[in-house]
């Protein structure tokens, strides 16, 4: 949390102030109950980068922000903290935790610091998918379509997927690049200051999860 802080400091100093803080990181240890002994201790790294990371980088320019008398705070939460499913117990409930945090600061600061939440879908090139426990536990969020993406998955790994699947442009276009979770970002933020974009979702055109 200290260097949280020292980090809004030194952007005071040098700016003079803190228009917008982006809180962007993440592990993502999708597992099963049943496998708790593989995966307590990547769940309490969960616990303390998604939930609590955001709360840390929130509060470290809280109080700037409310004496500026305005400010931009956005989160990086997940579809996979709509509803919960089976495989993400954890991994769900701090993004549901992310998105009460959210609402709850909005509430609260009202008129001076604007929240919004961004959910993406899958973004692969992340390397997000390297902090599964258990592959299986995906099921939760693709259901019967968890057939069809790993083999999606192969095929982009292999690098025999259409290439139309592959184009932005396409209306099957199969999954999310990180520049399109950016665009989404500046979008809320380019936003005049009295115009709040509270939450938006963003996924590809031909994805297959099912929240």
């Amino acid at each position: 949390m200290q260097d949280m802080r020292s980090l809004a400091r030194a952007a005071v100093e040098a700016h003079g102030g803190v228009d917008v803080m982006i809180n962007n990181a993440g592990v993502m240890p999708l597992a099963f109950f049943a496998d708790h002994e593989a995966a307590l201790d990547a769940w309490d790294r969960c616990i303390d980068i998604n939930f609590k990371g955001v709360l840390h980088g929130t509060l470290a320019v809280f109080d700037q922000m409310m004496s500026q008398g305005r400010g931009h705070i956005v989160n990086l939460s997940s579809i996979y903290g709509n509803h919960p499913v089976v495989g993400a117990a954890v991994y769900g409930a701090t993004k549901s935790a992310v998105n009460f945090l959210s609402e709850s600061l909005r509430v609260e600061a009202r008129g001076k610091i604007k929240v919004t939440v961004i959910k993406p879908t899958g973004v692969p090139v992340t390397g997000l998918s390297a902090t599964v426990i258990n592959q299986q536990a995906g099921i939760g969020i693709l259901a019967h379509n968890m057939g069809e993406f790993a083999d999606m998955v192969v095929d982009m790994q292999q690098g025999t997927l259409p290439a139309e699947r592959l184009d932005p442009d396409n209306i099957d276009y199969a999954s999310l690049a990180p520049e399109h979770i950016a665009d989404a970002i500046i979008h809320t933020i380019d936003q005049p200051w009295g115009i709040s974009i509270a939450e938006v979702t963003v996924r590809a055109s031909g994805d297959y999860f099912i929240l």
